[in-house]
């Protein structure tokens, strides 16, 4: 039921001339999904203030209320289509008196975790870009549908929106910065292993991915107490997400994955200035995929000790500032950073080194990062005592990577099993941090039994792939016909 749901609104959207990417929409969904979900929210927490004989104060005012302007219904339960606005009438609803009451709650909202800071923070930077109101209508009709309540309910949302945020990452252009693949997601959190009662952080939060899965693993330690329950709602995950797309996306996603009011920051995290990091800002767990490229400007870079335009450099100085001491980390980077000689990575690289024991380097495939077109490495490190040695993994699927051949949980799975010893093998191998280069701390991939093998795929491979590459050619030029 809820897949047909999700390609019905993709139909209705795939036809309005404000929605021409699958950003869009994931966005035009997300705006329409968290409003359905908070009344569902609102009604909830009624009915258990009724139950306990109190007086429950909605948090949006009776005209702003799904049931009012969304979706209306008649005694029967059924939408009321004399009192449903549809047309002109809704659009102008929407844009002139709903967003601009529902953006006017971040004044009222005393802190950023709270559910009024979301709803004024979402609702203040996107814009409804649904011009039709016939087919705002239709949406909102299919919508209403959904349900909330159950973690059965929640689980099967949460799989189809995760697959709309990996078909941006899939589109290209800049998609991919809010999608990491899951299985390499989560090999990382099964690495960094946190615990309940930890703080897990991620400054460069995208999509949220990676608390979802830390999540999802934290309640996956046997039987939790309420009070465990309490301390992961409340007061176990942080993300901050300078982009207004990546903030409503990550918070939309938490919530579908069973963080009812998730602890995201809309801000830009580098122009925190670090000797402003106290002890009590301090967290146990980082877990990141912080974008790469992009290049602050001077005023940010001076926020830092090791100025570069390399933003990727800043955010993991920010990360070994922000943990405690004995924190974990896991850190997704270009895998230049291991031998850039210019400054910068020399001097990141040393200040890494003497900081933290960096434990752990993953060496990924090139076509990881669908898209991307740069290969990557996962850090491993602890803060708190310097590195004596690292143990490296060099991942070979046994395959080219890509669209068609997407990593997958399999892949990583020798890689989680020999990290735990960190055993040496034909695909990893350690090195002694006093063999390093003393100038350069030159941490390269360097397999010493021979380096990274040439995969030659078989014909029938070959085949197949080209085969998925023509069928997806056929649905672009199908979806042109449409357009034209």
């Amino acid at each position: 039921m809820y897949e047909q749901a999700f390609k019905n609104i993709e139909n209705v959207l795939f036809k309005e001339a404000g929605c021409t990417t699958e950003l869009d929409y994931t966005e035009q969904t997300s705006w329409v999904l968290f409003l359905k979900y908070l009344d569902g929210l609102e009604q909830e927490r009624a009915m258990e203030a009724q139950l306990a004989g109190k007086k429950h104060a909605f948090i949006l005012e009776p005209q702003f209320r799904w049931e009012s302007w969304a979706c209306p219904k008649g005694k029967d339960g059924k939408i009321d289509h004399n009192k449903a606005q549809t047309g002109d009438d809704l659009i102008d609803f929407v844009n002139k008196k709903l967003f601009p009451y529902l953006h006017r709650f971040k004044e009222k909202a005393t802190t950023s975790n709270t559910i009024e800071y979301k709803i004024g923070e979402i609702f203040g930077e996107i814009k409804n870009k649904i011009q039709s109101g016939y087919s705002l209508r239709d949406i909102l009709d299919t919508v209403d549908e959904l349900r909330f309540g159950s973690q059965a309910e929640k689980h099967e949302l949460s799989m189809l929106y995760e697959a709309k945020i990996k078909n941006m990452g899939n589109a290209g252009r800049n998609g991919g910065e809010y999608y990491t693949p899951r299985p390499l997601i989560r090999a990382i959190v099964q690495v960094v292993d946190p615990q309940i009662g930890e703080r897990v952080y991620d400054g460069a939060v995208g999509s949220a991915g990676f608390l979802c899965e830390a999540y999802k693993h934290m309640r996956g330690q046997g039987k939790l107490s309420t009070a465990d329950m309490r301390t992961l709602q409340e007061k176990t995950f942080t993300g901050k997400e300078k982009k207004s797309l990546a903030y409503i996306i990550a918070i939309m996603n938490m919530i579908l994955h069973g963080i009812d009011a998730p602890n995201i920051i809309h801000t830009n995290t580098l122009t925190e200035n670090l000797s402003d990091i106290q002890q009590k800002d301090r967290v146990d767990v980082i877990l990141a995929n912080p974008p790469f490229g992009g290049g602050e400007q001077k005023e940010v870079q001076q926020n830092f000790p090791i100025r570069s335009g390399e933003t990727a450099y800043l955010f993991l100085q920010h990360f070994i500032k922000m943990l405690k001491a004995g924190g974990r980390a896991g850190v997704v980077i270009k895998n230049t950073f291991l031998s850039n000689s210019d400054n910068a990575s020399v001097s990141l690289r040393k200040m890494l080194l003497e900081d933290c024991n960096l434990h752990t380097i993953l060496d990924c495939p090139g076509g990881t990062f669908i898209g991307a077109g740069v290969k990557t490495v996962v850090l491993f490190f602890e803060k708190g005592k310097p590195t004596k040695k690292i143990w490296y993994y060099q991942l070979e699927p046994g395959r080219n990577m890509g669209k068609t051949n997407p990593l997958n949980d399999e892949d990583l799975a020798e890689f989680q099993k020999l990290q735990k010893t960190m055993k040496d093998s034909d695909k990893s191998w350690t090195r002694d941090v006093k063999d390093l280069d003393e100038e350069t701390f030159d941490l390269s991939v360097k397999n010493p039994d021979g380096g990274e093998e040439v995969v030659h795929r078989k014909p029938d491979e070959i085949l197949k792939e080209i085969q998925e590459l023509d069928k997806e050619s056929a649905e672009v030029l199908a979806g042109i016909k449409k357009l034209l």
